[in-house]
Formats: structure tokens, C-alpha cells, sequence
């Protein structure tokens, strides 16, 4: 299956690293040119720079806190200005805390909120008038929690439920004004922030990094850990004319992890 995606142009927020960066690669091997978007600007510059020189797709930048309400406007009036269209926008930004419910606060509780789930509402906001006008596609990267709660994970699972919720609501106008609209939900992924939690298993079990990473496996009833790529490839087909019948989707990638209908 040849996946193209020539001449369009693409949004990933949370486009500096791990999944988001993955994404914006694929969609830019594709032939898509693209923007990627979040606070650091270091770490967006070596994506693009990385995207342009290995895909020849054009990359732009832009650092933004997407936390902050005019964010998202600003992000996609600059994509605008400098591509002129946009078709698709994945929204993939937002880590939420885990942590003893008991010792999260109403900060940790609104700051996941704001980060993934009004960050994904205004941008969709946003470019929405331009999607419509391409007949476009919007991905929001969501999660395996959004159905399986899990005690060390208050807050990221109801962000991720949200998203779906949203997702599922937003497909509704979508199907009238020709905009698609899909949701994944990753499961346990190879990035840093699967690393960071591997490595504080490790020191609170007194075990080596091999022994928590096995038994994070074995917690999560896979065979092996996700590859971002694999995410990616999931989005480029999903805006692809290959997925052009998908519409209002809430898409398990997962390795098997979720076991519920």
C-alpha cells in the first residue's frame, strides 16, 4: 500500500519528540510538508531540520506553550502563513501525572486537562475553517487509559476519555462539513517517558533496568513494547485516501493490551 500524502500539509503538536516527532517524519516521508509544534524550541528545530534533510518536505517550527489559550491560534495562523492550506491536524500533545491520588493536587488535575484536552479543542477550533475548505483530516492521539483505568492514573485517564468523548461528538459535525475526524489510543510505547518509568520502577524495587522493563512487560500482557513509527503508520494511513471511509473512530494500537469490547 503506497501511502501519499503530496502537497498536503500537516500539524503535530507535541511534535518534538517520541510519538509526535514519529508522526510528523511518516507524514513527511509521505510527501507532506509540515509543523510541528511545543515548548521546546531546541529539541522542534532538530526534528525539522532532521525532517527537511532526510525527506525533502519543508518543516517549520513554531515553540509554543499549548497550555495557553491564544496558542493554538497563533500556531495555526503561522502553518497558514507559511503553507498557505492545511489538511490535516493531529493533536498528540499532553503527558499527564500519575501518582498516588492521594497526593495529587488540583494543579496536576488542571494542568493535564489544559495541555491535552482545551489544547485539542482550540486547535481544532482553529482549523477548523481551513480542514473544511480542504476537505481534511484531524488525528487525536488519546490513549489505552481513556478504557482501562488503572489506580496511578486519575488523571490521564478521564483526560483521555475527554479526548475520546470529544473526538466521537466533534465526528458528528464533521460527517456534514467533510472533515474526518479519528482518535488513537496508544498503548505502552518505547519513548522517554516509558524509559523514565521503567527507570523509577527500577529504583523503587531495587532491580536492575532489565528486570523493571520484563516486568512492565509482563504487567502489560504484550509480547513487546510499541515503536512510535508504529503510531505514525497508523496516522498516515488514517489520512490517507486509504482511510477515507474512517470516520468517528476510536482506534486501539496497542500490542493487545486492552481487552475490553
Amino acid at each position: 500500500m503506497d501511502i501519499r500524502l503530496d502537497g498536503k500539509v500537516v500539524i503535530v503538536t507535541g511534535g518534538s519528540r517520541g510519538i509526535g516527532a514519529a508522526i510528523a517524519y511518516a507524514l513527511a516521508a509521505c510527501g507532506a510538508n509540515v509543523t510541528v509544534t511545543a515548548r521546546d524550541a531546541a529539541a522542534l528545530e532538530a526534528v525539522s531540520q532532521r525532517i527537511e534533510s532526510d525527506t525533502g518536505a519543508r518543516a517549520l517550527a513554531v515553540a509554543r506553550d499549548l497550555r495557553e489559550p491564544d496558542a493554538a491560534a497563533a500556531v495555526v495562523e503561522q502553518s497558514i502563513a507559511a503553507f498557505g492550506r492545511l489538511d490535516i491536524l493531529v493533536n498528540n500533545a499532553g503527558a499527564t501525572k500519575r501518582g498516588d491520588f492521594l497526593t495529587l493536587s488540583d494543579d496536576d488535575y488542571l494542568d493535564g486537562f489544559a495541555l491535552k484536552f482545551h489544547a485539542a479543542v482550540r486547535f481544532c477550533r482553529a482549523a477548523w475553517p481551513h480542514l473544511r475548505a480542504s476537505s481534511g483530516s484531524i488525528v487525536n492521539i488519546a490513549g489505552v487509559g481513556a478504557n482501562t483505568p488503572s489506580a496511578d492514573f486519575t488523571i490521564g485517564g478521564p483526560v483521555n476519555a475527554a479526548v475520546l468523548n470529544f473526538t466521537k461528538a466533534l465526528a458528528d459535525r464533521g460527517l456534514t462539513e467533510g472533515i474526518r475526524i479519528n482518535a488513537i489510543n496508544p498503548g505502552h510505547i518505547v519513548t522517554d517517558r516509558l524509559h523514565r518509568r521503567v527507570a523509577a520502577l527500577a529504583q523503587a524495587e531495587g532491580i536492575t533496568i532489565e528486570e523493571a522493563h520484563e516486568r512492565s512487560r509482563q504487567e502489560a500482557a504484550v509480547e513487546r513494547f510499541g515503536e512510535s513509527r508504529e503510531i505514525a503508520s497508523v496516522v498516515a494511513f488514517l489520512c490517507s485516501e486509504h482511510g477515507s471511509y474512517v470516520h468517528g473512530v476510536s482506534l486501539d494500537v496497542d500490542g493487545g493490551t486492552t481487552r475490553g469490547i
